[in-house]
């Protein structure tokens, strides 16, 4: 079976090198809030206390330069600040700026309503997306209509880990999409135009699950991608995981242009909402 993509999740550019350097193959790099309160010279600066909101994008715009210049014809996932109070406008407004940061950028939505808006606008003006914090098949179909003006493919999140937590096989969410973008593609008589990016990915069952449910493309941190090159490179067409979790079932949703007839959970208790407030709890934890 050939392998999917590799991207390398991460904030730190000295990262992107050693994976270039141990893994070989490095195929892009996802970054979100978390990751860059993570890179070094963020660390170094909250030392003192917290920091200005600029000086942390000013970080992270250097950081991300340095990391395109590493991987310049990878695919480099750029998020915006967002939480349920952004408007679609003002994510666009952030993400028109990020996106002149480097040439091989996607902008990072989070996949709520107003995110579901913003990526619609920004895919039919030729922008590139990576639509984030994806936790069930109606917010990955929400995607995959919102994105269908894309002109190149779009990418959508699955985060498994979180479900793992709450004691359900996380990488099914990977085969439910994969299987649900297949039958869209056949009702919407188009060619796929989102490949399935596995997240939040937390062992070695969710990594190889990911490939031999037809993930596009995995991103992990490089001690993943270091223990697969230590077990031996394997790409297995088929694969048992360990753990005795419950089956996440499928759900057998019909294609529609109209984005918003989609449910996306809201509930504050919700795999969404504490995603959402991670990230910016990890944003705003910094900022003066």
């Amino acid at each position: 079976m050939s392998l999917p993509k590799f991207f390398l999740d991460s904030c730190d550019p000295a990262a992107t090198r050693e994976m270039k350097s141990t893994v070989g193959k490095i195929d892009g790099q996802t970054t979100n809030p978390t990751l860059l309160v993570k890179n070094p010279e963020v660390q170094k600066r909250i030392q003192g206390g917290k920091i200005k909101e600029a000086d942390l994008l000013t970080i992270y715009k250097e950081a991300i330069q340095d990391i395109s210049s590493i991987i310049p014809d990878g695919a480099i996932s750029i998020e915006v600040y967002a939480n349920w109070d952004t408007s679609a406008k003002d994510m666009l407004k952030q993400a028109e700026s990020m996106y002149t940061w480097i040439p091989n950028a996607y902008m990072k939505f989070p996949t709520i309503p107003e995110g579901l808006k913003a990526a619609y606008e920004f895919t039919s003006k030729g922008g590139r997306v990576n639509m984030t914090l994806v936790f069930d098949q109606d917010q990955a179909a929400a995607v995959y209509s919102a994105t269908r003006n894309t002109r190149s493919p779009a990418f959508v999140s699955p985060f498994l880990g979180r479900w793992d937590d709450r004691g359900y096989q996380g990488v099914d969410l990977i085969k439910n999409i994969v299987q649900m973008y297949k039958s869209f593609s056949t009702t919407a008589k188009s060619i796929p135009h989102v490949e399935v990016l596995a997240a939040s990915i937390r062992n070695m069952d969710h990594f190889y699950a990911s490939i031999a449910y037809g993930a596009d493309i995995i991103t992990a941190p490089l001690a993943t991608f270091q223990l697969w090159v230590a077990e031996g490179k394997k790409s297995p067409d088929t694969y048992t995981i360990s753990k005795n979790l419950r089956p996440l079932p499928y759900n057998d949703l019909s294609y529609t242009d109209d984005f918003s007839t989609y449910s996306i959970d809201q509930s504050e208790g919700g795999l969404l909402n504490q995603g959402l407030t991670k990230f910016v709890s990890d944003w705003d934890g910094v900022i003066e």
